[in-house]
């Protein structure tokens, strides 16, 4: 996974206020890149900042310092180039799935027809097509996170963001969507930049993980997944056993053992 740089980070530093007229440093000097069609994973112990340095990139959190550029153009502030997907489930309870997946293309001017198009082929790709016309209560968790990948990618974003989305999900769940997402990246090409706290599922997923140390948060490590040999594994149960990955899990629990001390301040 060896493509031109798509997202770059240099320098990035965030503080908050707090009473007093104090401030906490969330993150300090934060700095990796994402190549393209890369799964780049941020890694960390709770409280490291991960999640304020996704948000950042989204542009829902102006940077104290530093900057980021997406293919060379700097991020000030939300665009229809990132696509984030959340934790929590953000369907509409009054749309169908169909309707859910339309949203964004509607609010952005795309016409009936070329949305109809689009949400059936995203529909398809995250497997409900015959829940189309479901409503959100109709579905279950992991079904509900496909309908916002689906409708995230339906509008098309040059970069795929996604904060912790499969935590609240049963292990099943969520070593099915996990694999979905494989499935998702061949497929589409998309370049992703994912949270996660869990080391299975960075080991996993991840072409690229950028180890964020205790608060305040900085690139400890950035280290990409060799084991694998370049290719991505479709199967959970088969990566468990790839040369070298029993390793790579060992020193990076090493690192979360050592970072996971610090108080947690920041998500």
């Amino acid at each position: 996974m060896s493509g031109a740089v798509k997202l770059s980070a240099r320098g990035i530093s965030k503080s908050f206020p707090v009473a007093g007229g104090e401030f906490i440093q969330a993150v300090r000097d934060v700095s990796f890149d994402v190549h393209e069609n890369e799964f780049c994973v941020l890694l960390g112990p709770s409280g490291c900042g991960k999640s304020t340095v996704l948000r950042m990139i989204a542009g829902l959190e102006d940077p104290s310092g530093g900057h980021m550029e997406l293919d060379g153009h700097e991020i000030l502030r939300p665009d229809r180039e990132r696509g984030m997907v959340f934790q929590s489930y953000t369907s509409f309870d009054w749309l169908t799935v169909q309707k859910n997946v339309e949203y964004g293309m509607k609010l952005n001017g795309v016409p009936a027809a070329e949305r109809r198009d689009r949400a059936n082929k995203f529909i398809d790709l995250v497997k409900l097509t015959k829940f189309r016309n479901a409503y959100p209560k109709q579905l279950s968790g992991g079904m509900k996170q496909r309908v916002a990948i689906a409708r995230t990618l339906a509008n098309e974003p040059s970069l795929l963001l996604m904060d912790e989305p499969f935590g609240a999900l049963d292990a099943e769940t969520r070593w099915n969507m996990q694999e979905l997402m494989i499935s998702i990246m061949e497929t589409t090409g998309t370049t992703v930049v994912m949270v996660t706290h869990d080391i299975e599922e960075a080991l996993f997923l991840g072409d690229r993980i950028v180890f964020i140390s205790r608060h305040p948060g900085t690139v400890l490590q950035d280290m990409t997944t060799d084991f694998k040999g370049g290719k991505r594994v479709r199967r959970k149960e088969d990566v468990l056993t790839v040369p070298g990955y029993v390793e790579m899990e060992r020193d990076i629990m090493k690192l979360m053992r050592e970072q996971g001390s610090g108080e947690e301040l920041v998500s």
